[in-house]
């Protein structure tokens, strides 16, 4: 029969268990068998949790009883040269084989998708014969780590070929038409379990990319004036603890303003709304503010429970305004998106969070930590417990002493709580005890192997890892735009109401006559995702 091929051994009852993130079937979950190459094309956005667009997919399988069960799954871009297609499908083959080893289990078999729109003039089967090449040299690199690829999917406009089809008229030369969105088995069961499959990557990204219309051009007039008001206090010591507070104060009414006014359907509405109450004045303090490690820090304690729903909705208003010569400053934002969305359970929106903020500043610290670990299928509570750690000691310090909570005495039993607390978390330890690093000593490149950046101004032996000082980010200084001084204009900037700026469309990319810089991000982002 047309398109019902019979899969290679290992494939006729791969499983996919109906809740992301899963490291296992339990005993009692909601199982579904995909038997068919249709089956498994229906399953993709499922696995991933979104539409992949442009993308190279690896989706790894584990063997069960005979039966395969769906593990890890890593993206990447599909590069537009051809001559960077080998490196891609090494690249990809081998960190889905290493990080499933890191989690205890190599993929016994892997299934490989190939996802491309037609370009102008091209049709759906154009696409799979020009991608054909990749798919060759992505089982080539699979096999060469001893892992098979026992099914390769070509996805366009709508339909699907399998580049594993014998060739004996089994299948279709045009290829086989999906079903309709949400009417297979997989799709029921997803909707019974409670899960929803988001639109693309380009569509998420786009809630957090800076404004490009002529609210930007206000956003940015008062951007210029914090910058002028706030960076000379930040870099004095004795008035940095009250710009701090100052800061963490306007968030704590920012967050309640939110919480007021519940989130609306549709996430375009939803951040149109958040953008009406925030104000032009506000957003520029809090971004300025956000520049200082230690206030950041206390910013990321807003992690769960009643508090991370609108912390995460304030974080990505502020990436949004990020304009003009102040793009590296949504390093700062989009790291606490990431954070929060990582605690929260959303590892898609955190793993783009965190590479938006890399890429606005490839040397921000807490962001390449976060991403590193989120990468490698970590458990965040050991950083929660750390950061809890960090709230009690500075309240009871506060209670108790009436004074600093930095005190030295503080700062080392929080350290020694939360390293002892990070013991107990199964994981690397050494990713909790890095927030407590020592930071003192000389400064030296960092790599997200071996640095950390520090949460805390304290010492704490991690014992585990040898510990350098991790180059500021804006630590004890505030980040300025590269722009010559004296620049910031004189005028006022519109009040708190500010309102929203009307015909755009939240996240897209800053451009245009203004000079408005756009927030880079290299295409073809490796994600990795723990087994299901």
């Amino acid at each position: 029969m047309s398109g019902t091929h019979a899969p290679p051994l290992g494939l006729d009852e791969s499983k996919v268990y109906a809740a992301h993130g899963a490291a296992a079937g339990p005993c009692g979950e909601q199982q579904v068998t995909l038997r068919t190459p249709a089956e498994l094309a229906d399953a993709l956005p499922y696995l991933l949790g979104y539409h992949p667009e442009d993308s190279v997919v690896l989706v790894a399988l584990h063997d069960r009883d005979t039966r395969g069960r769906f593990g890890g799954r890593a993206r990447l871009g599909i590069p537009a040269q051809t001559d960077d297609w080998p490196s891609v499908a090494q690249q990809l083959a081998h960190g889905l084989v290493t990080g499933s080893e890191r989690r205890g289990a190599k993929p016994e078999s892997m299934v490989a998708f190939l996802c491309q729109d037609p370009a102008n003039g091209e049709s759906a089967r154009d696409v799979m014969e020009r991608l054909r090449p990749l798919a060759q040299l992505l089982r080539r690199a699979c096999g060469v780590l001893d892992v098979p690829v026992v099914e390769a999917l070509c996805l366009s406009d709508g339909r699907f070929w399998s580049y594993c089809c014998p060739g004996n008229g089994c299948c279709s030369p045009e290829g086989e038409s999906m079903g309709l969105p949400g009417t297979s088995v997989l799709a029921a069961a997803a909707t019974y379990a409670g899960l929803q499959v988001r639109g693309t990557l380009k569509e998420l990204r786009g809630r957090l990319m800076p404004w490009e219309t002529a609210a930007a051009l206000q956003q940015e007039a008062a951007l210029d004036i914090a910058q002028s008001s706030l960076v000379p206090r930040i870099l004095d010591a004795e008035s940095r603890a009250e710009v701090a507070e100052e800061t963490l104060a306007l968030a704590r009414r920012m967050m309640e303003r939110l919480a007021d006014n519940p989130i609306v359907s549709g996430a375009l509405d939803a951040d149109l709304r958040d953008d009406e109450l925030i104000g032009h004045d506000d957003a520029a303090t809090l971004i300025l503010g956000l520049q200082d490690r230690a206030t950041r820090d206390r910013a990321a304690e807003w992690m769960e429970g009643e508090e991370a729903r609108p912390a995460l909705r304030l974080w990505r208003a502020l990436s949004r305004r990020c304009v003009g010569p102040y793009g590296e400053h949504a390093a700062a934002p989009l790291t606490l998106v990431g954070w929060v969305a990582w605690s929260s359970g959303d590892e898609l929106e955190a793993r783009e969070a965190l590479a938006m903020a890399l890429a606005a500043d490839p040397d921000y610290l807490f962001a390449r930590l976060l991403h590193q670990a989120c990468n490698e299928g970590l458990d965040p509570e050991s950083i929660r417990r750390c950061l809890r750690a960090e709230r009690r000691g500075r309240d009871l310090a506060r209670a108790a002493e009436g004074a600093d909570a930095d005190s030295e005495t503080s700062r080392v039993v929080r350290c020694a709580d939360a390293e002892d607390d990070s013991s107990r978390v199964e994981g690397d330890p050494s990713h909790a005890a890095a927030w407590c690093a020592d930071t003192e000593g000389e400064t030296s490149p960092a790599t997200p192997s071996d640095d950390a950046e520090s949460l805390s101004d304290g010492p704490c032996d991690t014992g585990s890892r040898r510990r350098r000082r991790a180059r500021s980010e804006g630590g004890s200084h505030a980040r300025a735009p590269r722009r010559s001084p004296g620049t910031a204009p004189t005028r006022r900037s519109r009040p708190a109401d500010a309102g929203s700026p009307a015909g755009r469309r939240p996240g897209r990319a800053a451009d245009g006559a203004s000079g408005r810089a756009r927030v880079r991000r290299s295409g073809g982002q490796q994600g990795t995702e723990g087994d299901t």
